[in-house]
């Protein structure tokens, strides 16, 4: 079977070019900080319910859904550990935009991004080791390459935690210039970490052309049983729709551009995890901003959030 080479295949992403990478990443999260403030942690003790709810849909449910579905179509090592690696992120940069579009709470929704950011620190590496040893072929690789789960929290330390607390101090005592730079610097990061994850894949289009539709259809479902992950969990709580809406879409959008920096640190390049990563990170706006288009044209009806 022509995928299974894909544990074999590394792809290129010179030192200078990560580093470019890992630099964007973090400017994006001081961008997205920037915004929050400390009045919005608020939240997480006015309606603990719904970020415990969202809290355990992502870095526990989500997860372990990724691990069942890995039983049932038993993809190649690299693919397996790649989906492994993008459950174990936290909620994607964009996750508040679009639970804004959908009508949302996007309040909730900015304090679930920023508790999963420093939840993410500790709870990502740990989610890739536990998991990744439990299914044999995906053990063997974390073996290959003796990965140190606190050698992992350091770098995500660095990628996400100190840019966040960074930004949310800087909004503290300075708001206004916060506000001015939040605008223009999330917004030009944004753009600029996703210009280079397409550089990253077109310096790669052989392997990607290759195996473009094994890889498609993979991510598709795993995010759909994301998307589902937190929609179920959310609804099964009694939380409101409001609620439900974005504690869905946190699920669903996943932190892909961190995943993919990891495992360009980590591992190499390895093929199948960079792949399944890098397409996640352009599929989960797609289905993200459908779904938000869908639920923009139902809106809620005013109701209590819970």
């Amino acid at each position: 079977m022509t995928e299974t080479l894909l544990d074999n295949v590394s792809l290129n992403f010179d030192a200078q070019a990560q580093w470019v990478l890992n630099v964007s990443l973090s400017l994006v999260m001081f961008g997205i900080a920037l915004e929050i403030s400390v009045q919005d942690f608020k939240v997480l003790f006015q309606t603990p319910k719904a970020i415990f709810t969202g809290l355990l849909s992502q870095f526990v449910l989500l997860p372990l859904v990724t691990f069942l579905l890995i039983l049932c179509i038993e993809p190649v090592a690299s693919i397996a550990l790649g989906m492994i690696m993008v459950a174990a992120c936290p909620g994607g940069n964009v996750s508040n935009f679009i639970s804004h579009i959908a009508g949302g709470n996007t309040a909730l929704s900015v304090s679930l991004t920023a508790a999963a950011t420093l939840l993410a620190v500790v709870m990502t590496p740990l989610n890739l080791q536990f998991w990744g040893g439990l299914y044999g072929p995906t053990q063997n690789i974390l073996k290959e390459v003796a990965l140190s789960p606190w050698q992992m929290v350091g770098l995500v330390s660095l990628l996400l935690g100190l840019p966040l607390v960074l930004g949310i101090w800087l909004n503290h005592i300075k708001p206004v210039l916060a506000k001015k730079m939040g605008k223009v610097l999330k917004t030009v990061s944004l753009i600029f970490f996703i210009l280079l994850v397409f550089l990253a894949l077109y310096n790669n289009r052989a392997v990607f052309y290759d195996y473009i539709m094994y890889v498609f259809w993979i991510v598709a479902l795993h995010n759909v049983l994301a998307f589902l992950t937190g929609f179920s969990f959310a609804k099964l709580m009694g939380l409101s729709e409001k609620n439900v809406r974005s504690i869905t879409i946190e699920t669903g959008i996943q932190n892909s551009g961190l995943g993919l920096l990891l495992i360009f640190s980590f591992f190499d390049g390895l093929g199948g995890m960079a792949l399944l990563a890098a397409f996640w990170g352009i599929w989960h706006l797609v289905s993200g901003l459908l779904l938000a288009a869908f639920w923009g044209y139902k809106p809620i009806k005013t109701e209590k959030l819970t």
